[in-house]
């Protein structure tokens, strides 16, 4: 894997792009501080882009099947590259409306770029490599979250939110250059695929889902993380509030980054040696407690405590997660699965989001962690119950369209 120059140079890529990505959060989590006090505005807000994607999700699906997925990648790549400038804008004006252009043109870029990743990656790697190889692609990103964080705060501290985006804007240009840099041969994929029928080909995804029970235990599963990463800023803003501590949002993001690495670590370590699903719903069960035990988030050392549970047991969920995903939907329907779950992640996310601001407004922060904590439990504790009655197979087998 590691003489392979397409995993090098999209790692590379990915390493640069998430470093850009995380610094652009930070500064628009700055910017709707300045500009927006409530929480519930600022979580409607936030979703815009995760809307406008959901809505291109069955296109995205469509085309990425369809067309080179290099092409689709770097397209997605360019648009990322162009929103930014909608971002200087609405600095120059102080705007809210030219912000949420800019989320839109993002979520419209990642509704094709994500699908057309997840999609490239069983075609540059050998099939046993590619738990090692989703699990180098989520520490790459981690690694780029913790670095992206920090310099977002340190560069706030020091530079204009202008300056901020501007290395937002060459973190997206240097990754559009890695991308004209792939070389994929996507001949053993586009030779099996399905004529595509008009208007009807994205439902081709149901029969997959249907009738393969990992999947679609999987898919549930998903539930249980976006519970907190649909939280996840606004929770990381509560606490520095609630602790009068603008330094532990840093604290925050790298307990859980670290530990993120050291799941997935540990997961590649063991692969082969335990059952995927027993391992999927112990992952499951960790966030949810992480989740519960924030009620004590008053507090420096137990808020950290937490984020670091989270962190580990996403990333052991994650890359596990991606690799059945990878290996039981069969190939030439990877861009509509894809572009199914970002669809399916992103709808969620809006939900939590919302919720989120409406809760921390309403019943307030320590509530709501119970809230969306007990749900998670419960729903890991009906899926093991379901699984003691009646074992679903998690073998890693390529599904049958």
């Amino acid at each position: 894997m590691w003489k392979n120059r397409n995993i090098w140079i999209l790692m590379l890529g990915e390493g640069i792009a998430g470093l850009g990505m995380w610094v652009g959060i930070i500064g628009n989590l700055e910017f709707l501080q300045q500009h927006v006090p409530s929480d519930f505005m600022k979580s409607l807000i936030l979703l815009s882009g995760l809307f406008v994607g959901v809505l291109f999700g069955p296109m995205a699906g469509k085309v990425i099947d369809k067309y080179s997925k290099k092409t689709v990648m770097i397209y997605a790549g360019i648009l990322r590259a162009l929103a930014v400038f909608f971002m200087f804008a609405a600095i120059q004006q102080q705007s809210i409306a030219w912000m949420i252009v800019y989320m839109l043109g993002i979520g419209v870029s990642a509704a094709f770029y994500f699908p057309a990743l997840q999609s490239s990656l069983p075609l540059i790697a050998k099939d046993n490599e590619l738990l090692a190889l989703n699990g180098l692609h989520m520490n790459v990103g981690t690694i780029a979250r913790i670095a992206g964080t920090a310099v977002g705060g340190m560069m706030l501290v020091s530079f204009s939110l202008f300056s901020v985006y501007m290395w937002t804007f060459v973190s997206y240009v240097l990754i559009l250059g890695c991308t004209f840099l792939l070389r994929i041969d996507e001949s053993k994929d586009t030779s099996n695929v399905k004529p595509f029928k008009k208007g009807g080909s994205f439902t081709e995804v149901w029969p997959i889902i249907r009738h393969t029970p990992a999947v679609l235990l999987g898919l549930v599963l998903m539930l249980v993380p976006i519970g907190f990463l649909g939280s996840f800023n606004l929770m990381v803003l509560k606490i520095s509030e609630l602790q009068h501590n603008v330094a532990i949002k840093g604290w925050l993001y790298t307990a859980e980054g670290v530990a993120f690495m050291c799941g997935a670590f540990m997961i590649k370590k063991i692969s082969g040696k335990t059952n995927i699903g027993l391992s999927l719903l112990i992952s499951a069960f960790g966030i949810s407690l992480s989740h519960l035990s924030l009620f004590f988030a008053d507090h420096p050392v137990p808020s950290i405590i937490s984020f670091a549970i989270f962190g580990f047991a996403a990333g052991t969920f994650f890359p596990l997660m991606a690799t059945l995903f990878q290996r039981q939907v069969p190939k030439e329907y990877h861009g509509r699965f894809f572009s199914f779950r970002n669809m399916m992640d992103r709808l969620l996310f809006q939900a939590v989001l919302v919720s989120t601001g409406f809760f921390l407004d309403t019943i307030g922060f320590h509530y709501m962690v119970l809230v969306f904590g007990s749900f998670s439990l419960l729903l890991t504790l009906l899926m093991s119950i379901h699984q003691i009655r009646r074992p679903t197979s998690f073998e890693q087998k390529k599904a049958v369209g």
